[in-house]
Order: C-alpha cells, then sequence, then structure tokens
C-alpha cells in the first residue's frame, strides 16, 4: 500500500521536527548538507541528490560535479547554494554535516567515502557499496575510527511492507515454518554478472535482513552457454568493476539447514517481471516482486500450487502504508529520517555501511566460490576480488 505524497510529506516534516527538537539542532540550526555528483560517470543514481528536500532540517550548501551543464542542471534540482566542479574543494569550504554520494559507479567510491571521513561527514550514498571487500573494510574502518554515521541505498528492505512481512514470516508464521528462499535477478540486458551486481544486491540485502548472514555459497556461471572462463571476464557496461557470466546460479546456506537460492539467466524473453523473491514454507509461499512495489502477495497452500486447490494468492494482510517507491522525493526518505535520528542519537543506522558490506560480501562469494571450483565459507577470508585475482 502506498502513501500518498502529501500526507507522507507532512508525517515526516512533523517527524523532522520531533526529531530535531531532541538534539543538536533545535533552535532552527541546520544540518548542512553536500552532494557528490557526476554527470558523465554514474550520475545521481536514483535521483540521489534529492534525498534530503523532505528534511526541513537540512540545507544543501553545496553540490559538485565535473561536468558543467549537469552541475548546473542538478544544483537547480535539489536547491543548491554553490556549485563546484572539484568535489574535494567544496567539502574543504563548505565543511558539511552531510554528504550524499550520488554515482552509481563504484570505482571512486571509496575515494569519496574516505574524503567525507577526513572532514568529518556523515551521509548516504547509493549502492552497491564499493569495488570489493577489501575496500569494503578499508571504509567501514575510516568512518567507525571518526564515528560517523552512514547509510546505503537499500530502500526496498526500508518499507514498512518489508518490516511487516518480517514479522508475519517469523511471528505469526503466516507460511509455517520456512524450507526454502528462492531469489531472481531483474534479467534484463544485464542478465548475468552485472545483474547480480547491480539489482542482486537489493535481495542479498533482503536475505540478510530476514534470514541473517549465510554461512558458504557455491555457485556456477555460463556464459553463451558453456562454463565461463577467465577470458569472459569483462567489465559491467557501466563501471561497477569486473563480472562474469549471462548465467548465474549461486545456493546459500542459511542457518537450520534453509538454502536460499539467487539466479540470473539471459534470455530471448528477456525481464518477466521475476525480480523477487519467494519465500517457500509449510503451510504456504510468500512471494516478494520489487519492481516498484515491493508488492507482496501470500499464497496458503502447502502444496505451492494453487491449480489443483481453493486456495488463491492474496495481498499481503494488514499491509502497512509505505512511500511509494516510484517516487523519486520519498524512495528514500525513511532511510534519510533514519540517518539523522542515528547521528543525533549517537547510533548507528538501520541500514549502514556494515549492511552494503554483507551484500557484496554475498556477491563476492558468487564468483568466489567459482573461481575455487568449491564451497566457500562466509564471511571470506579474501578480500580482494576474486575476479581480478583469476583474469
Amino acid at each position: 500500500m502506498s502513501m500518498d505524497r502529501r500526507a507522507f510529506l507532512a508525517a515526516t516534516a512533523a517527524a523532522s521536527i520531533v526529531t530535531a527538537s531532541g538534539g543538536a539542532f533545535a533552535q532552527g540550526k541546520k544540518y548542512r548538507a553536500c552532494i557528490i555528483g557526476d554527470t558523465k560517470d554514474g550520475g545521481y543514481g536514483h535521483d540521489v541528490h534529492l534525498i534530503f528536500k523532505t528534511r526541513q532540517d537540512v540545507e544543501v550548501v553545496g553540490l559538485a560535479d565535473p561536468d558543467e551543464a549537469g552541475r548546473a542542471q542538478h544544483a537547480s534540482d535539489c536547491g543548491a547554494k554553490t556549485q563546484y566542479a572539484d568535489y574535494k574543494e567544496m567539502l574543504a569550504k563548505e565543511k558539511p554535516d552531510l554528504v550524499a554520494v550520488c554515482p552509481r559507479t563504484t570505482p571512486k567510491h571509496k575515494e569519496y567515502l574516505l574524503a567525507c571521513a577526513e572532514v568529518g561527514a556523515h551521509g548516504f550514498i547509493e549502492k552497491p557499496l564499493c569495488v570489493d571487500l577489501a575496500e569494503a573494510d578499508e571504509i567501514i574502518a575510516a568512518m567507525d575510527a571518526k564515528g560517523l554515521k552512514w547509510t546505503i541505498g537499500f530502500n526496498f528492505r526500508s518499507t514498512p511492507l518489508v518490516q511487516h512481512a518480517k514479522k508475519l514470516i517469523f511471528e505469526d508464521k503466516i507460511i509455517g515454518s520456512v524450507l526454502e528462499v528462492r531469489t531472481r535477478g531483474k534479467e534484463d540486458d544485464r542478465a548475468g554478472g552485472e545483474d547480480l551486481l547491480v539489482l542482486g544486491c537489493h535481495l542479498l540485502d533482503m536475505v540478510n535482513f530476514l534470514f541473517g548472514k549465510p554461512q558458504w555459497c557455491v555457485s556456477d556461471i555460463t556464459f553463451n552457454g558453456k562454463a565461463a572462463t577467465k577470458e569472459n571476464v569483462t567489465e559491467a557496461t557501466e563501471p561497477l568493476g569486473p563480472i562474469v557470466g549471462n548465467r548465474i546460479n549461486a545456493t546459500y546456506g542459511l542457518a537450520g539447514g534453509v538454502n536460499a537460492y539467487f539466479s540470473s539467466m539471459k534470455s530471448r524473453d528477456g525481464n518477466g517481471g521475476r525480480w523477487g523473491m519467494d519465500i517457500c514454507g509449510t503451510q504456504g509461499v510468500m512471494s516478494i516482486r520489487q519492481n516498484i512495489g515491493p508488492e507482496i502477495f501470500v499464497l496458503k497452500d502447502p502444496s505451492w500450487s494453487p491449480g489443483g486447490s481453493e486456495n488463491k494468492w492474496e495481498p499481503m494482510p494488514n499491509a502497512p502504508e509505505s512511500p511509494d517507491q516510484g517516487d523519486h522525493l520519498l524512495r528514500y526518505s525513511i532511510i534519510v529520517n533514519d540517518l539523522i535520528d542515528s547521528i543525533e542519537k549517537n547510533k548507528q543506522p538501520t541500514i549502514n555501511l556494515n549492511s552494503g558490506r554483507d551484500s557484496l560480501e554475498l556477491v563476492q562469494a558468487v564468483f568466489e566460490s567459482y573461481v575455487q571450483g568449491k564451497r566457500v565459507e562466509i564471511p571470506l577470508k579474501e578480500r580482494s576480488h576474486p575476479l581480478k585475482r583469476w583474469a
């Protein structure tokens, strides 16, 4: 169930006033926010430069983008007071409290985040977190050393819909005991390795959130129907680090002997709206489709098949209102509100950089297992990118 933008913004504004009144930013003082974007290299993600517009206690004081035309347009969109070609100059001059790191490409994410840590800024970064686990470890250590609070754009997991789904699964036992978890990527033109990284990271974050971090991974990867080789390693269609394969099947071992599966396969039929997860239990199935939603349905049938049964798919019961994920102004509002609350209460955001690293680790585990030709234990001992070592 989506919430009307006007109603949600009114509620958000009220919440922001309440939150600010108990913290260091009472008495009308505002957080100083900066935006790091790059029109020609990763752009602004899903309009990440707009994430502070729902907050009355945040003022966007600067936007940096090396592209002049893109800089002007995006600064106008988010109301940035000052424009910069160089993000380092912006950080040095503006000394922001908050930074939004917008580019969706990952090669400069570590550079951006370490620069933000240097000036003592909290913030938000577009997913995926970075290129490999070694970078993630360095970034998190730098932020932790200064007590900085950072969150990442896992907007589907943050919705009240998904929070409610978790309660129904584990407290209300709506589908009985969980037997297996099936996830599929978006399977568009990026099907395979790039799908795993760009869109699979949302699903793998959901696996971590709902079931806890898996204990192991085993995978199989092919390219055009044949076993993938190191010669098939390539860069993604946008700079995200190396990938391999246009068909991926991976199995993760969850606690209690339950398995979770991820698959993405290039086919002539393309994306059929399968992007999401099915959680199969002893008494039925819960289906979560990411898309714009997420949309969540339940089949109360232990056979998992409504064909010969009176049981049919039904909307998730008592679904709470959630901000419309297709609304670029509201998409990250819950995450941003939680970030600022975490700053004022000196606690980690609910969705934080550890969430980003944990999701990335499940991506890397798929490549690591295939390169080694065996099941690998999680957490991974080797933190560098397995495809860089292989190729």
